[in-house]
């Protein structure tokens, strides 16, 4: 016995048409993304009268909510390289209520001696690895997530150079010590010097290409020293002859060339600004004006651009910068404010159980 299908009753032309129409209307707008700002001090920890300044400067961070700090520098080139003062920079910056992401400076290792008098930079830089860039995660109370060049087996050692993404923008750090990247020229291979620009030269090519395929708006490098990627090239019949090598020459010459077939917005933050000098003390006053100045906002730090790319060199103090999606610089500098506002970010800060 055969079964008939029922016949299915023909669309009308309204429901035809109004199916058409449907299948033809945009899709729904994606939402727009929010603007943060995050905080940037640079070699504040001069010697330990800053520890109190810095520790009432973290906690007040979170009252204003900054997406993040950034903290280049854990101590001047006149303090002890010891484990212990290691040891008590670490103990403050993991009391940043807020995520606090530490970038090297050279004034941390390069100038350490032992007490011969010779040179123990490396062993110092390796100590300092151990015991500030230990976990894949940032220091403070909240975390931020951190992917670390060391989890590469070729490049075990760099676990200093570290990213992060924040509101579609690559944020990274990169050891590029202020005083010519630590070029020595002494007789014989420049073996740290070297080795360091491997990891770099494999870390900025790994930073450019994620930026590009996630199609993210921006990144931001901070380093120690200024490659001077912004500046325009000046040729002289002389510079060949050069007694000095530029130590910063083959990554800015990377840096440049990255940037330039990179669709979005690039920022390098540095701390190799001069600041001005003190001037003689009078009945103490001049030091306490000096305090005062390094914990202030960095007013003068100016964004320098050249096509996509911007550059932003701080003198010891703080600083904030403002992310914008959309906006047609990505990145501003807000104007100068009291030292207690360092950002506001209703955004979210991922904290890790």
């Amino acid at each position: 016995m055969s079964m008939r299908r029922a016949a299915v009753p023909p669309l009308s032309a309204a429901a035809l048409l109004a199916l058409a129409l449907a299948a033809l209307a945009p899709a729904a707008a994606a939402p727009a993304k929010k603007s943060f700002q995050f905080a940037v001090a640079a070699q504040v920890l001069k010697g330990e009268s800053d520890e109190a300044e810095l520790q009432r400067t973290l906690e007040d961070a979170e009252q204003k909510r900054a997406a993040f700090l950034l903290v280049t520098g854990i101590k001047s080139a006149s303090e002890a390289c010891s484990d212990k003062l290691y040891a008590q920079r670490r103990a403050l910056l993991d009391k940043s209520p807020r995520p606090l992401v530490l970038s090297l400076a050279g004034s941390d290792w390069t100038a350490c001696r032992n007490s011969a008098g010779r040179s123990n930079a490396i062993e110092r830089l390796n100590r300092i690895r151990e015991l500030f860039f230990d976990q894949d995660e940032s220091l403070g109370e909240k975390k931020l997530a951190l992917n670390r060049l060391s989890n590469s087996s070729q490049f075990r050692s760099y676990a200093e150079n570290a990213y992060w993404e924040y509101g579609n923008v690559l944020f990274a750090t990169i050891n590029l010590p202020a005083k010519n990247n630590h070029f020595l020229t002494e007789a014989g291979r420049n073996s740290e010097y070297e080795d360091r620009t491997v990891a770099n030269r494999n870390w900025l090519q790994r930073l450019f290409a994620l930026a590009k395929r996630k199609k993210l708006d921006g990144i931001v490098l901070v380093s120690d020293g200024d490659i001077g990627a912004h500046q325009e090239e000046s040729f002289s019949l002389l510079s060949g002859f050069s007694s000095k090598q530029d130590g910063f020459a083959q990554t800015r010459k990377q840096v440049r060339a990255l940037a330039e077939k990179f669709k979005g917005k690039v920022l390098l933050i540095d701390s190799a600004q001069k600041t001005a000098k003190a001037p003689a003390a009078q009945n103490g006053t001049a030091s306490a004006s000096a305090n005062a100045a390094a914990s202030a906002p960095d007013a003068e730090a100016v964004l320098q651009w050249r096509g996509n790319l911007a550059h932003l060199s701080l003198s010891p103090g703080w600083t904030t910068i403002r992310v914008a999606p959309g906006s047609p610089t990505l990145f501003t500098r807000p104007k100068a404010e009291p030292v207690s506002t360092l950002g506001s970010d209703p955004n979210r800060t991922r904290t890790r159980p």
